[in-house]
């Protein structure tokens, strides 16, 4: 490191990552920017003295949150997408927005932005059609239904989560207390975690994190059998075209198979550097690494 260069600040990383305007800016400056929408509002309520700022903030949720009864979801279609950016408390919209920059991060880094956005918006609508259908099914919910809704980004965060930590379960970070710990045990806990407080209060918001979850686990394995899928399509089709080039009489050195000790030594340098790269970002994070080993670490992950 040079005598004079100093490490950029949270907040100058915080005002380039904005700048940037990726999906996950975006969609962190929506969420903040209702929520002060909302909060605004509440305030000009308290301000002039009116009896009804608490019944506002009721009908902002029960206009933009997503209604747990069929028939008040049939009025309302549009709130299994409004829900998903609505946030009253904000302990409660600053802990979603701190693991979505956290897992979001990540998961553009591997998947790009497109995926993120598809991941936030389909993760968030099974987290609703989930905590919708057990209130519909399970008699439990049958006194809370009419008047249970739900709100948050939670499902979608979760759907973010558990999609990345499958996708690449090896990559770790550095919890207080805890130390280095890979994603993948951190998302499971979290899912072990929703499931058994479903008991405990906030039922209808647990079982939308799970269905968030789910949806990310499903959408990792399906997209990843795509992909294997197309892989071996073109390996199918290079191989044709390779057997008809051989037949009109050139030959291709490149197509004769590797003998096992050429495979096995070919594996064991690919695992080494994989292991190089692993240690490197637990001592120094994904920053740390160079574009070439950034790009090494993606081809292999998708070949997963």
């Amino acid at each position: 490191m040079y005598p004079n260069a100093t490490e950029p600040s949270l907040a100058d990383n915080l005002k380039r990552f904005f700048r940037e305007g990726s999906v996950l800016a975006n969609l962190i400056i929506i969420n903040v920017a209702v929520w002060i929408l909302i909060q605004g509002f509440r305030i000009i309520f308290f301000l002039y003295n009116q009896p009804d700022a608490a019944l506002a903030t009721t009908s902002i949720i029960r206009i933009f949150g997503v209604p747990a009864s069929l028939p008040s979801l049939l009025n309302k279609p549009w709130t299994v997408v409004t829900y998903m950016f609505l946030h009253i408390d904000i302990w409660h919209i600053l802990f979603n927005m701190l693991w979505l920059y956290w897992f979001g991060k990540i998961f553009q880094e591997y998947l790009g932005s497109r995926k993120l956005l598809i991941v936030y918006l389909l993760g968030g609508i099974s987290g609703a059609f989930v905590y919708i259908l057990a209130f519909n099914i399970f008699p439990v919910f049958s006194y809370a239904l009419p008047q249970s809704y739900a709100l948050g980004a939670s499902a979608s965060v979760m759907a973010i989560v558990t999609a990345i930590s499958f996708k690449v379960p090896k990559y770790s970070v550095y919890l207080l207390f805890f130390g280095r710990i890979r994603i993948l045990y951190l998302a499971i806990a979290l899912f072990v975690f929703d499931f058994f407080m479903i008991p405990t209060g906030n039922a209808g918001g647990h079982i939308a994190h799970i269905g968030g979850a789910l949806f990310g686990f499903l959408y990792i394995q399906l997209t990843a059998k795509s992909f294997r899928t197309g892989n071996r399509e073109r390996k199918r089709q290079s191989g044709f075209f390779r057997k008809k080039t051989m037949q009109a009489g050139s030959y291709d050195p490149g197509s004769r198979p590797l003998r096992d000790e050429e495979y096995n030594l070919l594996k064991a340098e690919k695992q080494k550097r994989m292991d190089d790269i692993l240690d490197k970002i637990s001592k120094g994070g994904y920053d740390s690494l160079t574009k070439d080993e950034k790009d090494f670490l993606f081809r292999s992950s998708g070949k997963r």
